[in-house]
This record gives C-alpha cells, structure tokens and sequence, in this order.
C-alpha cells in the first residue's frame, strides 16, 4: 500500500528532500491507520482513563494497575483479524503471541488470556474451516507457554464471513519496583535485540491491517502474516523474567507492527530522543536480507531493550543462558534524529517524533445509524426455546475452552464457562520459584482477580451506542456474579471501511456508548486498541466493541453459575420485554427497538457483588445473550434443575442487561438489599430433579438435563 499523495508531499517537506526507500516503508507502516490510529484517535478522548489505582495508562505496550502498594497487574488487549482470515492458525497463534509479549515489556509475568472470536454463519464451511484453525492456533500457542486462557467469547454472525475477528487479552503480574516503560531514558545506553532471528515474515503487516481484504486475500497476502514459535517465547518469558531480576532493564518494547523500525522509533519518541542503528547488527535467519526488509519484517519472539552499556555482557550471558539471539544495533542519543545505517550508508534521517507520530489525523464523514423497525415474529413456544437456547451463538462454548489450558499456573478459581473467570492472587510464598526468581508470579495478595470479556455483534448491529452501553454494563454484571467489582477496562474496538460514512457512523456510536456506560460505572478505560478497515468483498463487520474488564473481590470463592437446588429463584432487575439486538429476532429475522440501559448501572452492579458474596446465596446468574430462556437452561446440572415461571415469552427472550438470576436460602435479604436499586421478582425454585420446568404464559415446557445439554452442544457435535 504506497504512500498517499498527501501525506508523501508532508514527508519531503519536513525532510527537505525526497524518502529512500526504506523511509517510504517506515512511514507507510507507522503512518497506516493501524499503528497511527488516523480515523478513530479523534473520537478516543471519549474515554476516561485515569482512577484511584491506575499507574500507567493508555499509550504503553499494557496498562498497569495497582491491587495493593506492592502488587500492581498488567492489562492489555490486541486484534489479529486480518491474519486469522489469511492464515487463522498462524494469524490467531501469533496474537496470543504478541499480547504476551506486551506484557513481558512492562516488567510483568503473563497469569491469564482471554480470547474474544467472531465468526460468520456457523452453518458455512468457510467459518467451520476459520474458527476450527483459530482455536488450535490459540491453543497450540498459549498452551505451550503455560499461560492459562480462562475467558472470553465466541459470537457468530453472517457479517463476520469475510473477515473474521480475533481479539486477545492478557493479564500480568509485577511487584510495583519492577515496571518497565517503552520510553528512552538516557542518551549512549545501549539498544538492543533479544530473542528470534530476523526473517522476512510478516513484511508490510502493519499497512495490511489498513485496508480492506479483497477476494484474493487468503494467497495474495499470506507473506504478511507473522509465524509464530511458542517454545522461543516461553524461553523469552524466562529470559525477560531473569533480566528484571537483575536490574538489566532500562526500557523495553516488543517487535510487533512495523517490526523493529515500529518499536524502535517508538521508544526514541516516548523518550524524545534519538538513536542509531546499524541494521546489518541485526541477528538473522535469511541471507541477503536488505535494509527494508530487516526494519520492517515482523518476526515474532522479539524484544528490544534500552541497556545501560556496563550491563551488555550479562544481558548477553542470560540470552546465550536460554538459547536467545541477541543482537546490539544501537545506542540512545541526544536530539530528536532516528538514524539507521546499513552497510555503512544512511537509510533513514528522519525526526523521530515526525517518524512516530507525524501521520495527520483523518477528518471523516458520518452518517447515523437508522432506528430499528419494529417487527416481531409470531413462533410457538417450543419452537423457540430450542431454536434459541440450540443457537451456535448461545449454546455452551464448551468445544473451544477444552482445547485451551486454563488450569497452569495454579491460580485459576473459576475457570470458562461461567460469567466470569477468578484468579487467586494469594499471599507471598516463602520460597522463590526457582533460585533466580524471585518474581511477580510468587508475589500473591490474597484477593480474587476477576476477569470478563466480550462483545454482542447482535446488539451494536442494532443499536451501536446503546447496544456499546449495554457490553460495558453486561461485562460488569459478569463481574458482580462472581462477587468481584470492576478495577479498569481495556478495549477493542472493531469496525468497517471508516471511509463510508454509514461505517463510520456505526464506529462513532461505539466508542461513545463504552466511554460513557465505562464513565458511568466509573470503571477507566487504562487502554486497548483499534481494528478498521474489517471490510471484504462481503461487505462490513458490525460495529464490534470488545471490553475486557478487570475486578476484585476478598478471597476467591464465588457463587457458581450453576444451580445448587436448594434455594429461591429470584430474577434481580425484574422482568423486561423488549427484543431488540435479541437471539430470539436474530433466528426467526424480526427487529425491535433495542432496550434502555438501565440508569441505575452502577448500584446494581454493586449490590449484586455483595448479594454474591453473601452466605446465603448458592447461585448466580447473569441474563445476556438469549436471554431468561438460556440463563435458565445454563442452571441446570444432571443433579439439580429449576421449575421457574415468566408471565411472557418477549419476558423469557428479551437481552436485556442489569439483570442476574440468584438461587438464595434468603430471598427476603435479596429483596431488601436491592430495595432502592432495582426491581425483584420471584421465579420459582431450584430443584433436586436435574430437569427445566418452565411455565410461559400458561403454556408449560419441559426438558431433562440431557436434552438440554444434546442442544447446547451443537459446537461439539459438528466440530467433533
């Protein structure tokens, strides 16, 4: 993708003469919508993303957030859609791969992934073929590294067939005097590079995530996505983990878009210095490798690190120590000139700033999305409840989270499957893990860390403001669930060509509806990223914004989300009509007006954390995608059931958020804890017969835990 007109007339202003070659592909990649954010930073003021505990916000590799004095996480999200379309297995492995390394960078240890996935019609080949690979690539990947995946999502939609999404989150942990930063610190330190060999994978990978995919995608442009290694990057993680021991680490940035000229002029330009590099320094794993090709090639596993120049040697010996690669290409300077040599010739004089951050910002049209019409289907009762709860969008995601390991590292309370994942974040142990580190992964609190991420395509399909509000408020309530209450946010924010302004409207819409619901729940937004141009011959995404929240609890116990049989129902929030954005239209092609949020978010979601923990409550169940009729189907186990009754069958489907089933032995301290909060309504009673006994309006239906189950396995029984 060469240089726009416009933007190469700016660059030969500022250079005073015209760009090499290389200094064309650096600006391309680090100028393209990607890297520079060019359509979407305008609207990213929206967010508020300072609070009591966050100290370090957007604009780092990850965020970081402070659970005590002591003990800060890492928080992070990033997007690898365009790569999983061409290659879902490499495209998907090398995203888990690339937020690990983010958070290697700030000086964490990585505890837990999440990987939110968006597919088109699951009944087309097509998708079966990409989710199928995405998964083993998540899998194969995170697995071998001995990061745990507790979370996430799994969402189809026809809209999604021409460019599948693939999000990942990931959460690290670091003591609070070994954060690392991105930015240059100090003029003749030392850059150097650490990890694989430089090959000409993923060349231009960053200006292929800017622009639309066209029907000739899966070959055309197969060379610009990335092949991953896990074995090298467990072998990084320790390598990283032995340099902070050793108080190596100056600064630090992972290679991924752009490559080395991405990270490395990054670093010169937080710092606002300079540097130089010689390029030929650069270990490598191809012969003949030109300039262009070694600043820009985006191989993964690995890291660039600011050294002070006393301490090359050992950094040297712990690379060499786990069989890592390690190059120094350069040093830090005064002044504000990214230089870069090859073979002793200057291929790049740029201003570093100009270089990092010079790309003009793109004023663009935009058109509001419609109101939704309302027109409602007329279907039996049984017909829709199998339709609903057997729906490819609601039914257990079982088939992807067995293939993920989610029990390593010993820390994972609540696993997948559930409204939230808890990690136990325990008291220090008295032994260090091994006799070198004594790292984040033994520092423990003794406080639960949950974890909850997503997005409704049906619902910012609707309605993108309301239905962007509606994903904050559902993530939240996932939390409280589990007793815990939101700390910060991260977000990925997914969208079509921002040049049609009806695309452009539908992104708008998103981004304000999670800033303000995110500012409502006082919950900041501490980063994330941005995925344009997720167009294709079959036209746009949804507008798709994936929020990963992060909460806290005392202790790790949580209710589970399954029905213990022995208590009162009660549905906290009251019953709702409304169908838009719901499954129930998405089956049977109806539309409606998409519910209000309810304005009193943020007590709810506080009081619901507390009815969690309370002694007497035995279950707890949020209401999202499919409503009552698939939370209720989700209590029931093969030992215990539920016999509930909703006055309607717009009551049993309707999405909409601020509302969690609660099996309690205490309904009237329920009633009164939600008193000035929101309403509560009785459903019935759990039960010991392993069995749904539901009563809609008069009529009855009925099913044992089998059928129930023979339905929500459609994933396993097609994918097996």
């Amino acid at each position: 993708m060469p240089l726009a007109d416009a933007d190469r007339e700016r660059i030969v202003d500022e250079l005073g003469r015209d760009p090499t070659r290389a200094e064309s592909a650096l600006f391309e990649n680090l100028w393209s919508e990607h890297c520079a954010y060019r359509s979407s930073l305008p609207l990213l003021s929206a967010f508020e993303t300072e609070g009591e505990g966050v100290v370090v916000g957007p604009g780092d590799d990850a965020a970081v957030v402070a659970l005590d004095d002591d003990t800060y996480v890492t928080f992070g999200v990033e997007s690898h859609n365009h790569p999983s379309y061409v290659d879902p297995y490499d495209g998907a492995a090398t995203g888990v791969g690339g937020i690990v390394r983010d958070t290697l960078s700030m000086g964490a240890y990585p505890i837990a992934l999440a990987d939110c996935l968006y597919f088109g019609d699951f009944d087309a080949e097509h998708s079966r073929y990409l989710l199928d690979g995405v998964v083993e690539g998540i899998s194969d990947y995170g697995n071998s590294i001995g990061v745990p995946t507790v979370g996430g999502s799994t969402a189809f939609h026809p809209d999604y067939e021409g460019n599948p999404l693939v999000n990942v989150a990931c959460v690290g942990l670091v003591d609070a005097d070994r954060v690392v930063t991105a930015d240059a610190k100090r003029p003749g330190n030392e850059l150097v590079l650490v990890g694989n060999a430089t090959g000409r994978d993923g060349l231009g990978g960053a200006s292929f995530a800017s622009e639309d995919l066209d029907e000739d995608a899966e070959t055309e442009d197969r060379p610009a996505v990335q092949v991953g290694d896990p074995y090298t990057e467990k072998l990084l993680v320790e390598a990283n983990e032995e340099l902070l021991d050793r108080d190596l680490l100056v600064a630090a940035r992972d290679l991924g878009a752009a490559g080395l000229g991405g990270a490395s002029s990054e670093m010169i330009a937080k710092g606002r210095l300079g540097c130089e590099i010689d390029l030929e320094r650069v270990h490598q794993r191809e012969e003949g490798m030109n300039a262009m090709e070694i600043l820009l090639a985006e191989s993964q596993e690995r890291m660039c690190y600011e050294v002070a120049p006393e301490d090359v040697d050992e950094v040297r010996d712990v690379a060499e120590k786990y069989d890592l690669g390690c190059s120094v290409i350069g040093e830090v300077t005064d002044g504000n000139r990214y230089v870069a040599r090859f073979e002793g010739d200057v291929v790049v004089d740029a201003p570093a700033e100009f270089l990092a951050d010079g790309a003009p910002l793109n004023d663009l049209p935009s058109e509001e999305p419609p109101e939704p019409t309302v027109d409602l289907p007329d279907v039996a009762l049984d017909e829709a409840f199998e339709a609903v709860v057997g729906s490819p969008n609601t039914a257990s995601k079982r088939w992807v989270y067995r293939q993920y390991d989610h029990e390593v590292g010993a820390r994972t309370a609540t696993g997948p499957g559930d409204d939230a994942a808890v990690l136990a974040v325990r008291e220090a142990n008295a032994e260090p893990r091994s006799a070198d580190k004594s790292n984040g992964e033994n520092r423990e609190t003794g406080q639960g860390l949950a974890l909850a991420a997503g997005a409704s395509p049906n619902w910012t399909a609707t309605a993108p403001y309301e239905g962007a509000r509606a994903v904050a408020v559902e993530n939240a309530t996932n939390l409280a669930a589990k007793g815990a209450t939101p700390l910060a946010a991260v977000d990925c924010l997914n969208g079509g060509n921002p040049e049609k302004p009806d695309v452009y409207g539908g992104f708008e819409g998103i981004v304000d509806g999670l800033a303000d619901a995110c500012a409502d729940l006082d919950v900041p937004v501490v980063g994330g990223n941005v995925s344009l141009y997720n167009d294709s011959v079959a036209g746009p995404i949804p507008p798709t914004p994936t929020l990963a929240v992060l909460g806290t609890k005392s202790g790790y116990d949580a209710p589970p989300a399954s029905s213990q049989g022995e208590g009162t129902l009660l549905l906290v929030g009251g019953h709702r009509e409304e169908l838009g954005g719901s499954e129930y239209l998405a089956q049977f092609d109806g539309s409606d007006t998409f519910p209000a949020v309810p304005a009193d978010a943020p007590a709810f979601v506080e009081t619901l954390a507390d009815v969690a923990d309370a002694r007497e409550t035995l279950a707890v169940h949020d209401v999202s995608d499919g409503g009552l009729a698939v939370a209720l189907a989700e209590l029931v186990t093969d030992e215990t059931g539920v016999d509930a009754t909703v006055p309607s069958l717009d009551a049993l489907f309707s999405e909409a958020v601020g509302r969690a089933v609660v099996e309690t032995e205490d309904p009237g301290a329920v009633r009164e804890a939600f008193e000035d909060v929101a309403p509560v309504v009785e459903l019935g009673e759990a039960t010991a017969e392993g069995a749904l006994d539901l009563s809609v309006d008069g009529e009855t239906l009925a099913y044992d835990a089998a059928e129930i189950r023979e339905r929500r396995d459609v994933l396993a029984r097609e994918l097996d």
